[in-house]
């Protein structure tokens, strides 16, 4: 019989709140389950083990999406969350997990998406990898400027009913507050980076504030200061690209305040950016001070990283993931290897020397480039790096020009690789598939269709991003005899 409230939903445009609500497990993209007379129920901001009041947003008729309303009961599993902006920012979700549970829903992740969406023969899965350090482990972070501060309800009525003044315009500096597009939660600490990160976005805000320059209006695309990227590496080596809406005369001087007050910085870029939107890989950033790159270590590799590169930001992690890959490759000195979505070359440089040659493919050119000068500084003679699409680069000609892939390494972004492709993969046929993905759910519907032709052979998931869902994991698939 179906629960009278799901059937007032369809009947009625009001709030409905199901009480006392058991969550029961992790579902996936940081939501929890829950079921109640037999109907799922995702919710949001909760873990194993709540009891809680649920507020519906969406009710279909196996299914329906909620926030908890009230928490009646918390979880034993629960920790506190050593972040003060922590539900409130929107990253970090799992804070109020202990990391061994996060590793073990991560684990669980892996293992449901493979089994439910793959429905292929599976060897077992190797416990996950988790990391060493789960906080200030990001090698890269971007914060927003704006003119307005997002203030959650809860402080919002609590400044009012204190008859306290409420301050949400001026400058401020933060993220982007969850589907709030014109607003910023103003960051205090921010634990994903080691310091002088949140020095650096205070000392900039600062400079701006006493010198009545305008935050950017999100809404209205008007105003000076936009953004700041901080990247950092093994090195010691540290790169801040500000990103401004317009030159402004006395910009300089800033710059100059910072590299006095901040002489970790190695290399101090700007970038003008007068468009709609932050993307800047269309754009050319300015170098004011240093060499206008990084240089980071993976074992004794060396990678070049530009402001616009693309580089795994958690360092200490993707050395352990290349490893994992470069296992799993099984190179002998004697195969061709093909690095598909190569991006900057890190994966098959870091795979080079047991590697008779190395053949990297992407998309984007620059990132070829990248990858270029990367092979270069680490003296590897035998790669060759290609701009295309591997469904197009990938013919007869190419073969007897490079050589047809004894291994192939795929990493794709998280949409997983186009049906083009794996239908390219099985005509290949190379005897090794390493599959890298940061999406198990549309790495398991690719494997399904290359079932035709391999076997999955290893599995190994690994931890790049503590305290959030995403999951890394690496795939061996050989040829079916």
């Amino acid at each position: 019989m179906q629960h009278p409230i799901f059937a007032a939903v369809k009947k009625q445009k009001r709030a409905i709140v199901l009480e006392d609500v058991l969550v029961q497990d992790y579902a996936a993209e940081g939501k929890c389950l829950a079921r109640v007379d037999g109907k799922v129920i995702f919710i949001e901001g909760t873990v194993p083990g709540d009891v809680v009041d649920v507020q519906l947003q969406k009710s279909k008729k196996d299914w329906a999406e909620g926030y908890p309303l009230r928490f009646k009961k918390y979880s034993a599993d629960r920790v506190l969350p050593f972040c003060s902006h922590f539900g409130i920012c929107g990253g970090c979700q799992w804070q109020s997990l202990p990391y061994e549970k996060q590793l073990l829903y991560k684990q669980k992740q892996v293992n449901d998406n493979l089994s439910r969406i793959g429905k292929v023969i599976l060897p077992e899965l190797f416990s996950i990898i988790g990391a060493d350090e789960t906080r200030h482990y990001r090698n890269k972070l971007e914060f927003t400027f704006c003119n307005k501060k997002f203030i959650p309800s809860d402080e919002f009525r609590k400044l009012k009913s204190e008859g306290a003044e409420i301050i949400n315009e001026g400058g401020f500096g933060g993220f982007h507050a969850k589907g709030v597009f014109d607003k910023i939660v103003e960051i205090d600490t921010c634990h994903l980076q080691h310091e002088p990160t949140n020095l650096i976005r205070k000392a900039i805000v600062a400079y701006a504030l006493e010198n009545n320059l305008p935050f950017y209006d999100i809404k209205s695309h008007q105003g000076w200061l936009r953004n700041v990227v901080v990247r950092s590496a093994t090195t010691g080596e540290l790169m801040i690209n500000i990103v401004l809406g317009y030159d402004e005369e006395n910009q300089t001087k800033l710059f100059d305040q910072l590299l006095k007050q901040f002489p970790q910085i190695t290399t101090l870029l700007y970038t003008i950016n007068k468009k709609f939107n932050d993307s800047i890989f269309d754009l050319n950033p300015q170098v004011y001070f240093g060499k206008g790159s990084i240089i980071e270590q993976l074992e004794d590799f060396q990678f070049k990283i530009s402001p616009k590169s693309f580089f795994q930001t958690n360092t200490k992690q993707a050395e352990k993931l290349y490893h994992i890959a470069r296992e799993y490759a099984e190179l002998d000195g004697t195969q061709t290897l093909y690095d598909l979505y190569c991006g900057t070359g890190s994966i098959g440089i870091f795979a080079s020397k047991n590697a008779k040659k190395i053949i990297g493919v992407e998309l984007i050119a620059q990132a070829i480039e990248d990858a270029k000068e990367n092979a270069a500084l680490n003296n590897i003679l035998h790669s060759v790096f290609v701009t295309g699409d591997v469904i197009d680069i990938c013919d007869d000609a190419f073969f007897e020009t490079h050589g047809r892939p004894d291994v192939v390494i795929t990493d794709p972004p998280r949409a997983g690789m186009h049906e083009k492709l794996v239908k390219k993969l099985l005509e290949i046929a190379a005897p090794i598939i390493v599959y890298v993905s940061c999406n198990p759910a549309t790495q398991a519907r690719d494997i399904a269709l290359l079932d035709e032709k391999y076997a999955v052979t290893k599995i190994q998931p690994v931890d790049m991003f503590p305290h959030t869902h995403h999951i890394e994991n690496v795939m061996q698939l050989k040829l079916k005899l």
